[in-house]
């Protein structure tokens, strides 16, 4: 399936929550669903998993969804431990496989025909997990699995799309950390006073 149409998905029912998004996926995902609560990560290969499970703790009344790549999880196997002993309810994990290291010159990455990352997350002790190579089926479980309690793991099998800008500039920039920070910080607030 192609990545942007499972953005699209997943922002058509998601449209307005935490999204801690690395790389590729960063860059489409702004384009997709431009939103305050974007938290891009892009320079942190391997800590969207750490930054996603420390924000779940943070803010247990959101759901917290975290956009990984196959190259990132790779990079950090050990938060899929970390992430189910710690069991945040409200974190759900998306990773994008398509066996490489996209930007950084798609390299393959390890047993990329042969390595399962949902049934890592479900040996480590995620409540539940996914994997998807059809858009058509995900389009149709994306709502329920979102209800579920976490942390779950979604395995997207994806090839590119259409092509986003690769804006380093918003990624990088500290304005776009202070646009977050005073997003969650005004959520926080509304929770407050509920």
């Amino acid at each position: 399936m192609k990545r942007d149409q499972a953005l699209q998905a997943l922002a058509r029912h998601y449209p307005d929550g935490i999204v801690v998004a690395v790389y590729q996926t960063a860059f489409d995902w702004m384009h997709i669903r431009p939103h305050d609560l974007n938290y891009l990560c892009t320079g942190a290969m391997g800590q969207a998993s750490s930054h996603g499970l420390g924000l779940a703790l943070g803010v247990p009344d959101e759901k917290v969804v975290v956009l990984d790549g196959d190259g990132s999880l790779l990079m950090n196997l050990g938060s899929l431990v970390t992430v189910a002993n710690m069991a945040p309810r409200n974190f759900f994990h998306f990773v994008s496989q398509n066996n490489m290291y996209e930007v950084n010159g798609k390299y393959p990455i390890p047993a990329a025909t042969t390595i399962k990352f949902d049934q890592m997350a479900i040996a480590a002790g995620y409540r539940y997990a996914f994997s998807f190579d059809d858009i058509g089926q995900f389009n149709s479980e994306i709502e329920g699995i979102l209800d579920l309690e976490g942390p779950v793991l979604v395995c997207m099998h994806i090839e590119p799309g259409e092509f986003y800008p690769l804006d380093y500039a918003t990624l990088h920039s500290e304005q776009t950390r202070v646009i977050f920070r005073n997003a969650l910080k005004s959520r926080l607030q509304s929770h407050l006073q509920e």
